[in-house]
């Protein structure tokens, strides 16, 4: 297959230009014990440490904030940070940022923690209504004032690629759903990432976390290409989800690579630190590339997927009240998905699948919904994922709900290689109640 530059052609009214936008990255292992250097280079001399109660007592913690005393940087630290976090603890995390009275941040944990701290430097440094900065049109969709204090972000997982990116992800209590703040500004300065931190994972969590990374990247390549983007009127006002473009298309091929040589061997054997390390890579990789991309469908129904959960409990995750691990909400629909919006540009979903391992000899444009589906479904099998969304608890009854609380993640939809609507988002839950 050749690598689709015709996605990119001129249309009238079109962009012709786009952006590439990328965090400073430090990788490799060890990495995390450069924290204080690096934030005495930033000029921190005070810096809120967000983690979780679960990572607190692990050795990632203690070694960054080891490196942060050495240094001689004073720490607020807070350990409140809740997994899968919601518009009331972010503001607590706010609160916390406030009183702190920092300058500068440091996340050690996987994106909920991260998106935590973006959400806390950015209202604790430009106070507003809570609903100021959210994503329209579930807020107001404003745009961050400027710059925000200097943050480095420490990923303990392999997938959400929030260290690269400028999005911040919450559930939003009052309409049981996700959402989530975007711009480039909560983009963090400097990424820690130091692939030691995979060892340690749960099974479940790697395979949470893969799922999203192998999403992140097959939903940017497979986006509305930027040039199909309304040109915008300044380059200031170009979107960070501008669409599939030449630059997100070289991390996203290599990311699916990984994620399909690695993923089953990471999940199933702790000790194949190979794998589990070239998950990371591929994460980071997969960040940067949706970080200026966007990603689409798969995101937006995962939201609703999350946000409605009634009793589910992975193992893996704490178990004091139901959750649906991000990367799993996403992947139980994007079979059904990808077979669904083949039809828009069929040569990128067949070649999505091939970077994952798909045979694809003999398959034309008529099967490449199902060439990709079925590489998505062969790997979710042995990895312990929920047979579609009815593994998680929904049913045909739940569709119209689901549906509602999709809708209004429009930033996502609209990033979609074809046009969504609520018809096709009934056929795509449809699809994915079951797979197997």
């Amino acid at each position: 297959m050749g690598c689709c530059h015709h996605y990119f052609a001129a249309t009238e009214g079109g962009e012709d230009v786009f952006s590439v936008d990328v965090s400073s990255i430090a990788y490799g292992p060890g990495a995390l014990r450069e924290a204080g250097e690096q934030a005495k280079a930033l000029g921190i001399k005070r810096i809120a440490l967000f983690t979780d109660k679960r990572l607190a007592a692990l050795e990632h913690v203690a070694i960054v904030k080891n490196a942060l005393a050495e240094a001689g940087i004073d720490v607020a630290y807070y350990d409140e940070v809740r997994v899968e976090p919601t518009d009331d603890s972010f503001k607590a995390a706010t609160t916390f940022a406030e009183e702190a009275k920092v300058d500068g941040f440091i996340s050690v944990g996987g994106g909920s923690v991260i998106d935590t701290a973006k959400a806390a430097s950015l209202y604790a440094t430009y106070p507003a209504e809570f609903l100021a900065y959210v994503n329209a049109p579930v807020g107001e969709g404003r745009p961050v004032p400027g710059r925000l204090k200097p943050h480095i972000a420490c990923p303990t997982t392999s997938g959400t690629g929030s260290e690269c990116t400028g999005i911040a992800v919450f559930d939003l209590l009052a309409m049981k759903a996700k959402t989530g703040i975007a711009s480039r500004y909560l983009r963090p300065t400097l990424a820690l990432i130091d692939p030691l931190t995979t060892h340690t994972l749960p099974a479940n969590v790697v395979a949470c976390s893969a799922f999203d990374v192998l999403s992140h990247a097959l939903e940017s390549y497979t986006a509305m290409p930027f040039t199909r983007r309304t040109r915008s009127r300044t380059p200031a006002e170009r979107p960070m989800s501008q669409g599939a473009n030449p630059w997100s298309d070289l991390g996203c091929r290599e990311a699916l690579r990984l994620a399909g040589k690695y993923m089953v061997r990471a999940v199933t054997d702790a000790a194949d630190h190979e794998a589990r390390e070239g998950l990371m890579w591929a994460s980071t990789l997969a960040g940067i590339a949706f970080g200026n991309s966007g990603v689409h469908v798969p995101h937006g129904m995962a939201y609703a997927v999350a946000g409605l959960v009634r009793d589910y409990r992975p193992e893996g995750y704490p178990d004091e009240e139901p959750i649906i691990p991000h990367g799993m909400s996403v992947i139980v629909n994007a079979p059904s998905v990808f077979r669904n919006t083949a039809a828009a540009c069929p040569d990128r979903h067949i070649e999505g699948a091939e970077c994952l391992g798909a045979d694809i000899r003999g398959a034309g444009e008529p099967d490449a919904g199902e060439v990709v589906g079925a590489r998505i479904i062969e790997l979710m099998k042995p990895t312990g994922i929920p047979n579609g969304i009815g593994g998680v608890g929904y049913g045909a009854a739940d569709i119209d709900a689901l549906i509602e609380g999709t809708l209004p993640q429009q930033r996502l939809l609209k990033n979609a290689p074809m046009e969504i609507g609520a018809e096709h988002l009934h056929r795509m839950f449809e699809g994915a109640l079951s797979y197997w």
